[in-house]
């Protein structure tokens, strides 16, 4: 069992396979052009499995795959599948371009759940917001997977004077589709240009909502990063993860491995433990990883509080090196 000096237990561990992504999402991807990580400084697909073998040994019990986009990594399917043998739940966030050429792979390793990143509804704001012409392609593949039985969580962005006004459009999809949409206030990290007045709360997004619609609260987990709420008649449902104005760090069971092999205890830590060359240097592995955990800050990675957040003062890589 993975605890910090918190007493809180962590079973939840996001492996990125890789930082490069198809998209150029603009408050994830500092530049337009940018240095991805070598094939050769990847976590390869042997490794990544050891790794998870060894967290799972430890007491995981899910695993979530990501990147960058996790899909354009040519031995993605060889990693899923074989990660598919271990005794956890397995899921995916992708940006959903590639997914018409995964879904028996999906299907093989028992995927029942993907995370899709999707910001607007509208195909010229798609184009602005990812620098790609592939709306029409990602909606497609949303169909397909409701179609395969697959649930559907789509995780949106929110910033304000950009797709703030999206909201309520999200939510009338939700009538007659049984997706969950994911509202997450805009966080900051290096190179996204972050800036307080562009964050959309927790309490503006429910109150935009609650102009059209009426709603009522879920019940949630205490490691839920999200709160939920349904609507009365509609096939699907809402979420607000809110980060930056209603932080959910008192039940955190998650961890996060990067494309390179970094152990981070928290999305917004400084500090980080390699554990590939570990690995690679036949250390022992598992004393570090509790070693990680153990440095895990309250909250926030120690950085910043819900009152007083400098970006310019966070230490920490962009949010595509991390992992979603």
């Amino acid at each position: 069992m993975i605890k910090d000096r918190f007493d809180r237990t962590h079973n939840y561990l996001r492996i990125s396979l890789t930082d490069n992504c198809n998209l150029r999402c603009f408050y994830c991807m500092p530049e337009e052009e940018y240095d991805f990580t070598p094939t050769s400084r990847l976590t390869q697909p042997d490794e990544i499995v050891t790794l998870a073998k060894i967290f799972v040994d430890e007491g995981v019990t899910k695993i979530r795959l990501t990147g960058g986009e996790p899909l354009v990594r040519k031995d993605a399917a060889k990693i899923i599948l074989s990660l598919s043998q271990l005794p956890v739940e397995l899921t995916l966030t992708t940006n959903a371009t590639r997914l018409h050429d995964f879904i028996d792979v999906l299907k093989q390793a028992n995927i029942q759940s993907v995370n899709i990143s999707l910001d607007t509804l509208q195909p010229e704001k798609f184009l602005l917001i990812t620098r790609r012409d592939l709306f029409h392609l990602v909606r497609s593949n949303i169909e397909l997977l409701l179609h395969h039985g697959f649930k559907v969580k789509i995780n949106c962005v929110v910033m304000k004077g950009f797709n703030d006004n999206d909201i309520n459009d999200f939510i009338e999809w939700t009538m007659h589709n049984p997706v969950e949409v994911r509202f997450i206030e805009f966080m900051p990290f290096s190179g996204n240009r972050w800036t307080n007045n562009k964050v959309v709360s927790l309490h503006e997004i429910l109150s935009i909502i609650n102009q059209q619609y009426s709603f009522l609260p879920l019940q949630n987990d205490i490691t839920d990063t999200s709160k939920h709420f349904m609507i009365p008649g509609h096939a699907g449902s809402f979420a607000v993860i809110s980060t930056m104005s209603s932080p959910f760090c008192a039940g955190c069971n998650r961890m996060r491995l990067t494309a390179d092999g970094k152990m981070k205890n928290c999305l917004f830590s400084k500090t980080e433990t390699d554990l590939l060359t570990a690995l690679r240097n036949d250390e022992d592995v598992v004393k570090l990883i509790h070693e990680n955990i153990m440095m895990k800050e309250k909250e926030l990675g120690g950085q910043f509080t819900v009152d007083e957040v400098d970006a310019n003062e966070i230490d920490n890589r962009s949010m595509i090196t991390i992992g979603g």
